[in-house]
């Protein structure tokens, strides 16, 4: 059974204005939140540390522990972005995350949007992986795998999650890459409750590359992720109190589930081709019929049969421990 909640009224609503913004490309007319007015350390103690007068947060792993941070605010459907710079040399193991998810308050019937950035051995590239979960839907993995056109330790790029009721896209310095449209066979496992933003670092040694066959080397630390240009832009909900009034941008978010015009449908399409290298929907190990909004491609699913073999059909992958903490305990660390 699909849980569904109630929103809060109209009068707490933070109201969308993302339809300029898809459209256009930019995000020029979107605030910029400092660090301070949007976000909370999550973990990590003085492995995160906050640049730029709030404007910029850098996320550190070591042997000691790694670092994270969290919106304020739980959000139902918005636009969620940052400008992101990966850590450089051998990264094998360590797995950066820019992702939503509500697991603090729904523990077993979560849901989940991901952007994960997977380290490498040197001379290997970052790879991205994306993932959504609905109503705890964990045993339904909806991972892609891409690698990028740029290396993202070089510099900062741009890392977006587009989410409304009806479809989720994943943006890459405003190209989109993935866009999860929702369906009636998917039921509950379409991302449907509120969630709070997260960012990230940890040690994924025994999944995040080539399976765990390389592990982060602690010999290269400390590993760091720069942060910026982060932007909270949604419906906030009240954690405790919801009512039954839906968020009056409605109509705003009805429109954006087709705002992906032509050409940037055409730039999706080219980038799939060339840099997806792993999707569900052709993992036959794991599933023996694919799930329900898989449309497939012959042709597609060959030239994905080349890449990652180990990956490729393999089980089921392992995520490490998130470091979610609970909203009850929030007050006693937002000061940190």
């Amino acid at each position: 059974m699909v849980m569904k909640l109630p929103y809060l009224s109209s009068s707490l609503f933070l109201v969308l204005t993302l339809l300029s913004v898809v459209v256009s490309g930019s995000e020029k007319r979107l605030p910029i939140l400092s660090f301070d007015e949007g976000y909370s350390q999550l973990f990590g103690d003085d492995n995160l540390v906050i640049h730029r007068d709030g404007k910029a947060v850098h996320l550190s792993l070591n042997e000691r522990t790694g670092s994270g941070f969290v919106s304020q605010d739980l959000y139902l459907h918005g636009y969620f972005s940052a400008s992101i710079k990966l850590p450089a040399d051998y990264t094998a193991g360590v797995v950066v995350a820019f992702y939503m998810s509500n697991g603090d308050i729904f523990e077993k019937n979560h849901d989940e949007i991901d952007f994960e950035f997977l380290g490498n051995i040197r001379g290997k590239d970052w790879r991205i992986q994306t993932n959504v979960y609905g109503n705890g839907s964990t045993s339904v993995g909806r991972e892609e795998r891409y690698n990028l056109w740029f290396d993202p330790a070089d510099d900062f790029h741009q890392y977006t999650i587009l989410w409304t009721d009806s479809n989720i896209i994943f943006y890459v310095d405003n190209i989109p890459i993935r866009e999860v449209k929702r369906t009636a066979a998917m039921g509950g496992d379409f991302p449907s409750k509120p969630m709070s933003l997260y960012a990230t670092i940890w040690d994924g040694s025994d999944w995040a590359t080539n399976g765990g066959k390389y592990r982060v080397n602690y010999k290269y630390a400390p590993y760091v992720a720069k942060f910026s240009d982060l932007i909270l832009h949604g419906c906030t909900v009240d954690p405790i109190e919801f009512s039954s009034k839906r968020c009056d941008s409605t109509q705003s978010l009805e429109e954006l589930s087709t705002t992906i015009t032509p050409s940037q449908r055409s730039k999706m399409d080219s980038f799939r081709r060339k840099h997806m290298t792993y999707s569900y929907c052709y993992d036959q190990t794991r599933y023996k019929v694919p799930p329900s909004e898989c449309v497939l491609n012959s042709q597609e699913a060959e030239r994905l049969k080349k890449f990652d073999p180990v990956t490729f059909g393999g089980g089921r992958r392992h995520h490490g421990k998130r470091h979610h903490r609970s909203r009850a305990s929030r007050s006693q660390t937002d000061s940190i």
